[in-house]
């Protein structure tokens, strides 16, 4: 396993035992059902590994748990695009970096969409912005990586049942290794 990878995996397992927002399930558990969701509905390699790795924002940041319950918006989807730009290609890090968009982007363009939030996913959405204008609706359409951003918040959305049985962390290494290309992978 690449070095990188390896200690990717190490933050995940230790980082990951925070609690994820107001739910009962943990950070970790949420990015194996994510990744788990994404594999299963037939994604790409890159779109299970931004599964995976979506909120890596959240175990980079000294904030604490929920930001959001203190009025915060922690901007984890920037953070974790940052961290992430140094290890894997766009077709990784922009669909993370495009998440919280895709919620704010899904509230504006499906009446139903809203109803599917979990009390937190409302929280944050308000401290994100809201639902999106028409202006912003347009400029999202227009990211290349934008509909891998919907598919990936579908599986974020769904990622969040107490004791859902997962693959490992283990299982996913496969993935991160076949889209990983180490430091300064951003660049392209």
């Amino acid at each position: 396993m690449v070095g990188s990878i390896a200690w990717l995996v190490s933050l995940m397992a230790d980082k990951g035992q925070r609690r994820y927002g107001l739910h009962d399930v943990n950070q970790l558990q949420h990015a194996l059902q994510s990744a788990m969701f994404a594999e299963q509905s037939g994604g790409t390699p890159a779109l299970i590994t931004a599964a995976l790795l979506h909120d890596i924002g959240h175990m980079v940041h000294d904030l604490g748990e929920n930001p959001a319950e203190q009025g915060l918006d922690d901007r984890h989807e920037v953070l974790g695009h940052e961290f992430l730009t140094r290890y894997f290609r766009r077709e990784v890090t922009d669909p993370v970096r495009l998440h919280v968009a895709a919620k704010r982007y899904l509230c504006a363009t499906e009446p139903d969409y809203f109803a599917l939030l979990s009390p937190d996913s409302v929280l944050s959405l308000k401290l994100q912005g809201g639902p999106m204008s028409a202006t912003e609706i347009a400029a999202f359409r227009a990211e290349p990586y934008a509909e891998a951003a919907v598919r990936l918040r579908r599986c974020d959305d769904a990622a969040k049942v107490k004791d859902l049985a997962t693959p490992d962390l283990e299982h996913f290494v496969t993935y991160l290794a076949q889209c990983h290309v180490g430091p300064s992978a951003g660049a392209d």
